[in-house]
């Protein structure tokens, strides 16, 4: 019996020292942390927390390819959907309820042909106005076919309200050969424009669209290439500029992607810096991604209706 009693201790002891603890909520920050560096001397957050649903992609959003936070309503965000929709941008809020519907003019019908709207950007009209502008970006070419793309531009309504409003049209042309793009982004403070390419083997090339001008056609500027560290991710769907300049986010089908620069004024400062990893979603094609206005947050949403569209705030 007091051999028994001896080998059932000794089993107890054996199973008490080799089960496997549950790791502590500071070991599992911890690890976050090293996924997710923390930004240092930038505006914004630290840390990033998880993200969280806090609505839907609405039906008439069956292709949403682009979202961008108003800067002249709080609280609303415009977007738009993808190639083979109509010539539309609509106005949500961050659950995804619709609030107004653009219908866009001022286009000719046969240049309407082949329109494939890849992304959205807010900012001034021109350097130093305090009027800001909508920017469509009529980039998409997967085919890489297209001799002259072109952004639209109009201003932003005075009234959250269904309206039909003109467009200027602005073309231009890449200086090497024709490109797919699907990220638009705007320097807050210049209101100089620039589109990231959809590449296979980087996050994509960035040119600057110095110049646009209605009736004239721009050839854009090569500003760089944007890779991940040991270049594991490509492809970049959408992207958006922080408020500041100094944040830039990336979104790929698998990923976001940050690049940071404390005090950076220009993209081409901001491109050559660092990208690190920041907390993103698993969602079915994720082609867009936007700041809120206060610079602490940033929206996801994805291509197909009914998706959730996810917010990330700072931890």
């Amino acid at each position: 019996m007091g051999r028994r009693l001896a080998l059932v201790l000794a089993g107890a002891v054996w199973v008490a020292c080799t089960t496997k603890k549950p790791s502590s909520p500071d070991a599992s920050t911890a690890a976050a942390d090293l996924r997710y560096p923390p930004a240092e001397g930038v505006p914004g957050c630290q840390l990033y927390g998880t993200p969280r649903d806090v609505g839907r992609v609405p039906l008439v959003l069956a292709e949403m390819s682009g979202l961008a936070a108003s800067t002249r309503h709080e609280g609303v965000l415009w977007t738009h959907n993808d190639s083979g929709n109509a010539f539309q941008v609509f106005a949500i809020d961050a659950s995804g309820r619709v609030l107004a519907t653009l219908t866009l003019t001022g286009v000719e019908p046969k240049d309407l042909a082949g329109l494939d709207l890849e992304d959205i950007a807010v900012g001034p009209c021109a350097s130093g106005e305090a009027r800001s502008c909508l920017y469509l970006a009529d980039t998409g070419d997967n085919f890489e076919r297209r001799k002259q793309v072109r952004i639209f531009r109009f201003p932003e309504p005075e009234q959250v309200a269904d309206a039909t409003l003109p467009v200027e049209t602005l073309p231009f042309v890449y200086p090497d050969r024709p490109h797919d793009a699907e990220s638009l982004v705007l320097e807050p403070r210049t209101a100089r424009l620039a589109v990231i390419t959809k590449e296979r083997d980087s996050l994509g090339e960035v040119f600057a669209l110095d110049g646009l001008a209605p009736g004239t056609v721009t050839t854009a500027t090569h500003l760089g290439t944007l890779r991940t560290p040991g270049n594991v991710d490509f492809r970049t769907t959408s992207a958006a500029l922080h408020p500041s300049g100094q944040r830039l986010l990336l979104r790929t089908y698998t990923r976001v992607w940050e690049v940071r620069r404390s005090g950076a004024t220009r993209l081409e400062e901001l491109i050559r810096s660092p990208v690190v990893e920041v907390p993103s979603p698993s969602q079915a094609q994720s082609e867009a991604i936007t700041w809120l206005t206060d610079g602490h947050s940033y929206l996801l949403g994805s291509e197909f209706a009914g998706q959730i569209l996810y917010r990330v705030d700072c931890r």
